[in-house]
Order: C-alpha cells, then structure tokens, then sequence
C-alpha cells in the first residue's frame, strides 16, 4: 500500500502561480510513476505532468512552459510549479503513484484561479 498525501492549491488570480506538494508514504520501494492529474467540473480527469523513476516527464500540451514537475526518488515526494494560470487551469489536482500492482490516489486539492 502507498499513501500519498497533497498539499497547496487555493484561490490565485490569472497570471499567478501556486506550488501542489504531494508525499507518499508506505511500500514506496515499489513506485515508478509519480505524477498530477486534474479533473474539471464534467470533464474526465487527464494527465497533466508525470515523472517516471527513469527520469522520463511528460506534460500535457496545455501546460508546458507553464508546469514544471520536480521528484525526490529518495525521499518520495512530487512536486508541481504552477506558473502563468489560467482559469482553465481550475480543477481539482489529484497526486498519482503506479506501483507494481496498483495504481494510488492522493485525496485532491482545489485550484482555482479567478479574478
């Protein structure tokens, strides 16, 4: 089992910048995936960063330049740098780990960015 536990998010205005902290916790010998995804009011939750224990990052097309994801392997947290916001980057940020045999949820955090 791997508990993952959020932190950040909030209300911050277009062009502002929040940092979401996620830390796991538990089998962490087993993780080869960390990464964020959000999920809009009706909308499916995507992928939005990810940084695998090889080094490989992705970033979805309408965040990059904009996120940076950063990952401690030794110490298990994930982080997102969130620069330049848009209200469409309003949703809620949900931390990832895949591990061998599951994938781990963190419980949410709210982005909001409004005027």
């Amino acid at each position: 089992q791997v508990q993952l536990v959020e932190s950040g998010g909030g209300l911050v205005q277009p062009g502002g910048s929040l940092r979401l902290s996620c830390a796991a916790s538990g089998s962490i010998f087993s993780i080869y995936f960390m990464g964020w995804y959000r999920q809009a009011p009706g909308k499916q939750r995507e992928l939005v960063a990810s940084h695998n224990t090889d080094g490989t990052i992705y970033y979805a097309d309408s965040v990059k330049g904009r996120f940076t994801i950063s990952r401690d392997n030794a110490n298990n947290w994930v982080n997102l740098q969130m620069n330049s916001l848009k209200p469409e980057d309003t949703a809620v940020y949900y931390c990832s780990a895949g591990a061998a045999l599951a994938v781990y949820w963190g419980q949410g955090t709210q982005v909001t960015v409004s005027a």
